[in-house]
């Protein structure tokens, strides 16, 4: 009985630590250090490319020609949409983020909300109109007009052999006059990686 027991003890034990072993070790790091663990698009390369990007859309020609025409005042833009061509899930909604807190942050080019956060806008400024004193609610019809409207895509190429893989990202934005649908400004950034034996299919 006692050699029962001492049996039972001993694998209750054994599964205890096999349990234990099984947990996953967790290691806090701060947000803006480089991660590359599967090779796959990450939050480091939706920062670097929309630093990078927005880098060149504004120290290119067409703002200041803007400034020119409209006497020194800020462009307002709007980013339209950014397709995932690529042949994995990208979240577009967070690198559009990106660009915009590079865009409004360089204090040159003024940010217009995209269509769903307008419409969260309009209901709340309709609600006003009926419900605010007249000091206080926003008038309708108030709203700023987009002069530029950005698009762009996000596509890749993949290349394998036995466990390498090679993967190829290709950012494309363009920038388009909304009067005359004139393409003002085209960025590239293109982003290799090259991933040792990976288990992961591509």
């Amino acid at each position: 009985m006692k050699s029962l027991r001492l049996t039972l003890a001993a694998a209750a034990a054994t599964l205890l630590l096999a349990g234990c072993s099984s947990m996953p070790s967790v290691q806090r790091i701060a947000p803006d250090q480089v991660t590359d663990v599967s090779g796959y698009w990450n939050d480091t390369d939706a920062n670097l490319t929309a630093q990078e990007m927005i880098g060149q859309m504004l120290g290119d020609p067409w703002l200041g020609n803007f400034e020119t025409s409209s006497s020194g005042k800020q462009p307002l833009v709007i980013v339209s949409q950014i397709a995932n061509l690529s042949s994995e899930h990208i979240s577009t909604s967070t690198f559009i983020d990106d660009i915009q807190r590079e865009l409004i942050n360089s204090g040159k080019v003024q940010f217009v909300a995209a269509s769903e956060q307008r419409g969260a806008v309009r209901s709340e400024r309709k609600d006003q109109d009926l419900n605010a004193s007249a000091g206080t609610r926003s008038a309708m019809g108030q709203e700023a007009g987009a002069d530029f409207m950005m698009q762009g895509t996000i596509n890749t190429i993949i290349d394998a052999a036995g466990n390498t893989s090679v993967k190829y990202y290709q950012v494309d934005l363009r920038l388009i006059n909304m009067k005359n649908n004139v393409i003002v400004w085209v960025g590239q950034k293109k982003i290799k990686k090259v991933v040792q034996n990976s288990g992961t299919r591509f």
